[in-house]
């Protein structure tokens, strides 16, 4: 009986000195041995990327074990498939391919099936263009090309370096055969923010248990979500090395580093991956895999220094100032650690992004309100708040898209949106002038 399971795998490379861990696919006949080695060509993708592009192939093979009828060829598989993915497998209460899958979002089921084109492609390249194809190109109809350029302009126009990325035309000329269902067009969702009048609680309060003794790590981190915009994940690549202090103002100056190939501390080494390797026998934090403790990911911010860096901007200003008080107490009770990362937790080791979440939650409950991405008491509120905060405060579109590490100035346009309830707000003052 056919079978397929997930698990990681050490991979290295014929020639290679380094090992590689990746997820892994197993079935009845072993190790999906290909798709291991498409993955060490995409090694440099994220980790949510491999993640992502596995659980797709083990969707597909689940269902391909569990077909009960036969199918004319590889492409009409597939497409049934995507109807599994978009329609479920569950009919009048009843499902006789024993998957039980639930419809997916049209948008979930576009990725999962990129992912699958991608790996059908890699297959391709190796074994030779004559094997059936699962997911074949076909040639473009006239509508299909100009909507296909069109797409890319629109993707491509306000792209920072775009001009690296030019497509031919032979590329806008072939469509796949086999495509999701059509995306939804919604505008921005409303933007969920972390209250401002209740962020002093937050810090205060929050982040203080029941004897007394201040979370005093935790409140640095919201600290650098809140007033510096920082993505949560980049909070754990910070080496305590990276921050300066301004000997004038007394303000801190953080820098925050790609985690691979940033500038290391130590001169001795070119990269980071190559000091965290020798000195401290650890990977990039971004390189491990999801469920491993030590994983934070990396969302590619605009950089923007020779470096390999971006300087974090405190907003208010005077907030670079606090940071640095609340930093000096911490490092004189922070435990002993033989790693370079600022954030440690009690035994010393790295903290971990879902520690801090939990105590993050926990904080949120103490001063009384519920842990609630509507409302914005998750961590990602912080950096939704620190955007609006910028844009209410007259900062230009373009300065605050620099400010937040986005590439492209359009990016930023989600933190900056007021809510549906400030929209009707608006309204009802308008109405009142009237």
């Amino acid at each position: 009986m056919g079978y397929v399971i997930k698990r990681s795998t050490i991979y290295k490379a014929n020639g290679s000195p380094l090992t590689f861990q990746f997820p892994t696919i197993f079935t009845e006949n072993g190790i999906l041995l290909s798709h291991l080695r498409f993955l060490y060509t995409k090694r440099n993708k994220s980790q949510s990327w491999l993640e992502r592009n596995t659980f797709a192939i083990e969707l597909l093979l689940k269902f391909i074990n569990a077909q009960i009828q036969s199918y004319l060829s590889a492409t009409n598989l597939l497409r049934a498939f995507v109807d599994a993915l978009q329609f479920g497998t569950i009919q009048h209460g009843k499902d006789n391919s024993g998957l039980y899958w639930s419809p997916r979002k049209n948008e979930d089921v576009h990725v999962l099936l990129g992912h699958i084109n991608s790996y059908c492609d890699y297959l391709d390249s190796i074994h030779g263009y004559d094997l059936p194809k699962l997911n074949p190109l076909r040639k473009t109809t006239f509508s299909e090309e100009r909507l296909q350029w069109c797409a890319y302009y629109r993707r491509n126009s306000r792209c920072f370096l775009n001009h690296l990325n030019t497509p031919s035309p032979t590329e806008m000329s072939f469509i796949r055969s086999i495509h999701g269902p059509n995306r939804h067009l919604v505008n921005i969702e409303s933007v969920y923010r972390f209250p401002e009048e209740d962020i002093d609680r937050l810090l205060n309060d929050g982040f203080r248990n029941s004897s007394g003794k201040f979370d005093i790590g935790s409140q640095l981190i919201t600290m650098l979500m809140h007033y510096g915009g920082l993505r949560l994940s980049e909070c754990f690549h910070i080496y305590t090395s990276d921050i300066y202090i301004d000997p004038k103002t007394g303000a801190a100056l953080i820098s925050v580093f790609h985690p691979s190939d940033g500038t290391p501390p130590d001169k001795k080494f070119r990269t980071r991956r190559e000091f965290l390797e020798i000195k401290h026998h650890m990977k990039p934090r971004n390189e491990y895999l999801r469920h491993n403790r030590l994983y934070s990911g990396w969302k590619n911010p605009l950089l923007t220094n020779r470096n390999l860096s971006f300087e974090v901007m405190f907003f208010p200003p005077h907030k670079a100032i606090e940071f640095t008080q609340i930093l000096q107490l911490y490092l004189s009770v922070r435990p002993k650690s033989s790693t370079p990362f600022l954030f440690v937790n009690s035994k010393g080791t790295p903290e971990s992004k879902k520690n801090f979440i939990r105590k993050h939650s926990q904080a949120v409950r103490r001063i009384g309100l519920p842990v609630s991405k509507q409302i914005g008491t998750t961590p990602h509120g912080h950096r939704h708040s620190y955007g609006y905060r910028l844009s209410k405060n007259g900062v230009h579109q373009l300065d605050i898209q620099k400010a937040m590490h986005h590439k492209s100035p359009d990016s930023c346009l989600v933190y900056l949106q007021p809510t549906n309830y400030e929209v009707q707000q608006i309204i009802r003052e308008k109405m009142h002038e009237e």
